[in-house]
Formats: structure tokens, C-alpha cells, sequence
């Protein structure tokens, strides 16, 4: 199927399931796209018992799109720079330590924790799984989706205070998680024995510290350009550009697009609105992102409900998913609690912030992106469908309590 009529259809079902919320629903957006490409994915698995044929183009047009590509080397550059755009320097500089702990100690415990447990797990309903690919699935479904994260804290109204150290973190630990995800991908293909401590050191540090500067560097020169010059659409066309060529950059000298990503935006949404734009090329340049935001995030949360089509639909991986649900939970309240307890007394942290860092850590498409990159040796059916059935719970049934929690908490303790 050619690439536009895929886009086409995406987009009318995007548009007309935004509207169905919009009008009826009233969901937070993201949440209510995803429920309703759910609830139309079991329509379309109803009545292909009756009509086959409708069944398998449906299927024929999702396992046309590589979830993996469209995500990981193409959406997900502009969404995160779209998020980083207008996160707060001076906010994130003050919890800077917690979050670089949450986001590296926090990503690496909970990655084998969950790994760990998965793999008790998997022994106790006789169903043995290697330990190295456990914790690859620790690894997939440790880090926090920022996509996920930010479209659904807007709506929960959670204290600046509490909004900053989840976006912070889903912001930096996303890239760390897929390098952590890249490694021992690298020891399951090849063997302990033949992966060095040198090389996952060089690996960590050229991913994760390239892709930092490499994200200050043409950060900084896009926004010298931008300072230059007063016309907004060239200062549009500079961020879009900004964009996709540090991505590309980024993969070509095998460094981390999603930090150099979000360094980029971080530094370009806090220098420029004071030195570089104008009053219109700010109104602008936000308006534009904007727009990609919700574009890309409706495209994205309404193929995740659609991935529903080629999950296998196994009672043992369901049961799996489900007991899987607590362990994930448990696991990342256990890794956060650390860098809570370090930085309490020095920072003014609102009450249980284990507890709502835990609940409002949402995972999303990034953590279904890197199931579906494992190979078929390794688990893969099953870790897709666990990974589904925990994505699925964490935005829906999280994504829609955590606002009333946040408030019944707050609420609570000014009582």
C-alpha cells in the first residue's frame, strides 16, 4: 500500500475519532484516541468472523506500517522537541539532580528488577524464559514514554513542582533506556562472553554524551542563526530544519537523537523567546509545534489502539501482561525511591512523590517500538502482547486517574 494512502487513512481516522471525543466522549484527548481506535479495532475483529475479508485488509494495512520506523526514526524527533520546547530551564536546573538520578540509577535498577521478577514470573506459570531476554524486557518497559507523559500530565493539572520531575525524567530517560535496551540487545545476539566491559562503557558514553553535545552544538548554532534575522517564517523553517538534520546526524554518527533532540529544544525554547524572536516569530514557532504535536500524537495514540489487529491473542501472554502490570509498578516505585530519599531534605518535594512519580509514569508507543525490534528467537510475540497489556493499563487506567489522585493526595495533606 503506498505511503500516502496510509497517511491518508491514518489522518481520517485520527480526525474522525477526535471528533467522536471531542463531541461525546469529552476523554483527555490522547486517552480517548486510543480507546476509541480500540473499541473500533474490536469491531473490525467482530466482523471479520462474518466477513474474512474485512479482517485481512485491515491487517494487510497495519502490518504495513513499520511501528518501529514510523515512531523511533521519524515521529518521535519532532514530538520530543516539541515537549523540550517548552520545558523550563530554570525549573529543570533546580531538580536536575533527582532527575539525572531517576533517569539513569532509576532506568538501570528497574530494568533488572523487572527483569528479575519477570523471569520468576515466567518459571512459576512453567513457562521458562531466558534470563537475558527478561531483562531486555526490563530494559523495553522501564523507560517512561515523555510522549505519553506530557500529552496526559497537561490534562491532570498536577503542582509545577510534581509536572517538572515527570517530564524531566521521561524527557532524558528515554534515551538512556534505549541504550541500556541496545546493549544487552547486543549481549542476547552475542553472547556475554563476547561483549566487553569496555565496549558497553564506550557504547553508554558516545550515545549518551555525544548525543548531549551534539544537541548543545547545532542547538546553539540554530539559535545564533535565528538571532540574525526578524522573519518568522525562515525562523520556522530553521527549527523544522534543526529538527530533522540533528536526528539524522545523530543516528548517522551513532549518537542519541532523542537527547540531542531535546537538549536542542530545551535550549532554544528558554534562549530565544529572549534574545532571538520577536513577538510574532514566537506566536509562530509555538503555534507550529503546536499543531505537530497533535498531529503526530493523534496519528501515534491511534495506532497503538489499532496495533490491537496483530497482537496474538494468547491467554498465557494476556495472564502474563496482567500479573506483569504490578511487577512494572512496584519495580519503578522501588528504583525512584533512592533519589526521593537522597534529595528530600534539600529539595521541597510535595507529599508521596514516589507514590504519583510512580502512577504518572505512563509507557507508551517508545516501549511497543523496541518490542517489536526484539527478534522472533527472543520472546517477541510474547513480550509484545505483555508490553500491550501494560501500555494499554498505564494509559488508559493511569492516564485517567492520575489527576484525581494528585488532587485527592494534595488535598488530603492540606487538610
Amino acid at each position: 500500500m503506498e505511503i500516502f494512502t496510509i497517511i491518508t487513512i491514518l489522518t481520517i481516522l485520527s480526525a474522525l475519532f477526535a471528533y467522536i471525543n471531542t463531541k461525546f466522549l469529552k476523554l483527555p484527548f490522547t486517552i480517548g484516541l486510543m480507546i476509541i481506535a480500540m473499541l473500533f479495532t474490536l469491531v473490525i475483529l467482530i466482523l471479520g468472523y462474518f466477513e474474512s475479508a474485512v479482517l485481512e485488509q485491515s491487517k494487510t494495512l497495519i502490518q504495513s506500517i513499520d511501528f518501529k520506523t514510523v515512531l523511533l526514526e521519524i515521529m518521535l524527533s519532532f514530538l520530543l522537541f516539541a515537549g523540550a520546547l517548552h520545558t523550563k530551564l530554570d525549573e529543570l536546573a533546580k531538580q536536575r539532580g533527582p532527575i539525572m538520578l531517576f533517569a539513569t540509577f532509576g532506568v538501570l535498577l528497574s530494568t533488572f528488577l523487572i527483569g528479575t521478577l519477570f523471569y520468576f514470573l515466567a518459571e512459576l506459570i512453567a513457562h521458562p524464559i531466558a534470563y537475558i531476554y527478561c531483562l531486555l524486557f526490563g530494559a523495553l518497559i522501564s523507560p517512561t514514554d515523555p510522549i505519553a507523559v506530557l500529552g496526559i500530565l497537561k490534562e491532570a493539572n498536577a503542582p509545577k513542582k510534581l509536572e517538572i520531575k515527570i517530564v524531566g525524567e521521561s524527557l532524558f530517560n528515554d534515551g538512556v533506556g534505549v541504550v541500556v535496551f541496545l546493549v544487552l540487545l547486543s549481549i542476547a545476539q552475542r553472547g556475554i562472553a563476547s561483549v566487553e566491559a569496555e565496549e558497553v562503557g564506550l557504547l553508554f558514553f558516545e550515545e549518551v554524551f555525544g548525543g548531549l553535545a551534539l544537541g548543545l552544538v547545532l542547538g546553539w548554532i540554530a539559535f545564533k542563526l535565528m538571532k540574525s534575522i526578524d522573519h518568522y517564517e525562515t525562523e520556522v523553517l530553521l527549527t523544522l530544519a534543526l529538527v530533522m538534520g540533528l536526528y539524522a546526524l545523530a543516528s548517522y554518527l551513532h549518537f542519541s537523537g532523542p537527547l540531542a533532540v531535546v537538549v536542542a529544544g530545551i535550549l532554544i525554547g528558554n534562549k530565544s523567546p529572549e534574545t532571538a524572536w520577536s513577538s510574532v516569530t514566537q506566536n509562530y514557532v509555538d503555534k507550529f509545534w503546536e499543531l505537530i504535536d497533535v498531529f503526530l500524537n493523534a496519528i501515534l495514540f491511534v495506532l497503538i489502539g489499532l496495533e490491537l489487529l496483530i497482537i496474538t491473542i494468547n491467554a498465557e501472554y494476556i495472564l502474563l501482561g496482567v500479573l506483569a502490570i504490578p511487577i512494572a509498578l512496584v519495580s519503578r516505585y522501588l528504583a525512584l525511591s533512592g533519589p526521593i530519599i537522597l534529595f528530600r531534605k534539600k529539595l521541597d518535594f510535595i507529599p508521596k512523590t514516589g507514590l504519583l512519580m510512580t502512577w504518572g509514569g505512563i509507557r507508551g508507543g517508545i516501549s511497543i517500538a523496541l518490542a517489536l525490534s526484539l527478534e522472533p528467537i527472543m520472546e517477541r510475540e510474547l513480550f509484545l502482547t505483555v508490553t500491550y497489556v501494560i501500555v494499554v493499563f498505564s494509559i488508559i487506567i493511569q492516564g485517567l486517574s492520575i489527576g484525581p489522585l494528585v488532587k485527592k493526595i494534595l488535598s488530603k495533606n492540606s487538610q
